[in-house]
């Protein structure tokens, strides 16, 4: 997927970027739109056949791919070492794998055994991505941590509960490290985005693409506009670029305006005409 831009517009031009959870939904997107902007990527990923043909889509040249479950801390040293080995350096690190786990609204109704898988993979696999990262970006002394959050993380009743409990630490493990890391210039943030079609969210609600964009437009705040991958990947090209080079510790929430929003008062109320 070569990009016809001039490489003097490419924002991330002679950076190199890791990306977990690479192989779809935001992730893919997001390598690609990576790769267009000057980057080169590796996708780490499970999805191994998946996470091949991303590969040769985007072009052997800027990308690879490497297997790499995050609840296992030493695949994802692999694919740091991986990344710095065969690119010299590691500049951008997104930790963007995750899972949503069963979609049991009760809590009565929600195994333990679950809610830990769900935090195994969505917590405990950022803070080993964080903790790799800052270890190949502490002697270069810059750095940008990105990580998916959600907009879970700033409201209840949106989405599970270990997926929601997962999304708020997420947004608290960035704050503290962005705090430790700033003293040698890395950036940690994280995004938290509306729900869109991804494979984990129509999986989750049990849908195709088409009819959860009509459910999750029907929700949202922001209309005559529809969410998608894009927006969220634009919003990881901010933080990975030299745009955000004065901004850490931020949660950004992209979400059109739903999480401010209490419909219930329905104070603001037009008619079609």
């Amino acid at each position: 997927m070569a990009s016809s831009s001039p490489a003097v517009n490419r924002r991330l031009e002679g950076k190199v970027a890791l990306i977990t959870g690479g192989a779809s939904g935001i992730g893919k997107r997001t390598a690609e739109i990576f790769a267009e902007q000057g980057a080169k990527v590796v996708i780490a990923d499970i999805q191994d056949e998946v996470g091949h043909s991303v590969v040769e889509s985007i072009g052997a040249s800027t990308c690879f791919y490497v297997h790499c479950d995050v609840t296992d801390e030493n695949q994802v040293k692999n694919a740091v070492d991986k990344t710095v080995e065969t690119y010299g350096k590691l500049d951008i690190m997104f930790n963007n794998a995750g899972i949503g786990g069963p979609n049991n609204a009760r809590i009565i109704d929600n195994d333990k055994a679950d809610f830990e898988r769900v935090l195994s993979v969505n917590v405990t696999g950022v803070f080993v991505g964080i903790k790799h990262a800052a270890q190949a970006m502490i002697p270069a002394r810059t750095g940008s941590i990105i990580s998916t959050s959600s907009v879970s993380s700033y409201v209840g009743g949106a989405a599970s509960h270990a997926y929601t409990c997962a999304k708020h630490a997420v947004v608290g493990l960035t704050k503290n490290a962005a705090v430790e890391l700033g003293q040698f210039g890395i950036r940690v943030n994280c995004l938290s985005p509306y729900g869109c079609a991804t494979p984990l969210a129509t999986q989750f609600i049990g849908c195709d693409d088409h009819v959860f964009e009509n459910v999750m437009s029907g929700f949202a705040n922001l209309k005559g506009v529809t969410f998608k991958t894009d927006d969220v990947a634009n919003a990881a090209l901010f933080f990975a670029s030299d745009d955000s080079k004065y901004i850490s510790g931020h949660n950004l929430l992209i979400d059109g305006g739903f999480s401010i929003v209490n419909p219930s008062f329905n104070m603001f109320q037009y008619s079609e005409s």
